[in-house]
């Protein structure tokens, strides 16, 4: 979803949203959340643990959802009016009248993207989950994999093995724009390395994959 189906990345965005919206104070915090971001990068910590010690600053550690959800859906009311790709909105229009399931697989926490991909038409979505996702209260953890690399891929197989389909008898296109998705776009009949960052563009020229460039 970032930076395929958006201009710019929703994760950050959505803290911010969210903590201004429901306890302003925390936003003198959000230093902290980029020295945990210098922290991934020199792997002091790992991207799952950055992104619940992120929302245990900016949301909480424990957020009760009825309180919360108001929020989500205003933060993706704000994707829908500002961070969204006229191409890959065209692109989906045109996908769907083809006749493909849309399927959202996104690193993103399904907690905020579920309200975008219903807003956009997607029929289902794979996405990182909350520990709690189903329960009152909204908790900092992970449940399972981040949706990420070959863990994006895996998901994307266990969803389709829960769907009932048939690797052999679908044909799958894929959209990227992160070279860390690399595994998920070889695993598409059709991949296409939409608005690719560079070590995506040169593998997309390596192996001979449809460059896209949405406005």
């Amino acid at each position: 979803m970032d930076r395929t189906v958006t201009f710019s990345g929703t994760y950050t965005g959505f803290l911010i949203h969210v903590a201004g919206h429901m306890a302003p104070w925390r936003l003198v915090l959000f230093p902290c959340v980029i020295l945990l971001m210098l922290a991934y990068v020199v792997k002091l910590i790992s991207r799952q643990r950055l992104k619940e010690y992120n929302q245990a600053l900016m949301i909480g550690f424990n957020v009760e959802r009825a309180k919360l959800m108001p929020h989500v859906e205003s933060y993706a009311d704000r994707v829908m009016a500002r961070n969204l790709r006229a191409g890959a909105v065209a692109q989906i229009a045109q996908d769907r009248a083809n006749g493909y399931t849309l399927v959202l697989a996104t690193a993103s926490y399904r907690l905020y993207v579920e309200p975008i991909a219903r807003r956009l038409g997607f029929d289902a979505v794979i996405a990182t989950d909350h520990l709690s996702q189903d329960l009152r209260y909204v908790r900092a953890r992970i449940a399972g994999e981040n949706c990420y690399d070959t863990g994006k891929l895996r998901m994307i197989k266990a969803w389709m093995a829960s769907q009932a389909i048939d690797r052999a008898q679908a044909h799958i296109r894929a959209y990227s724009d992160h070279v860390s998705d690399a595994p998920m776009l070889e695993f598409a009949d059709i991949p296409f390395a939409s608005n690719p960052h560079q070590p995506l563009a040169r593998l997309a020229a390596e192996r001979g994959w449809t460059r896209v460039d949405w406005n």
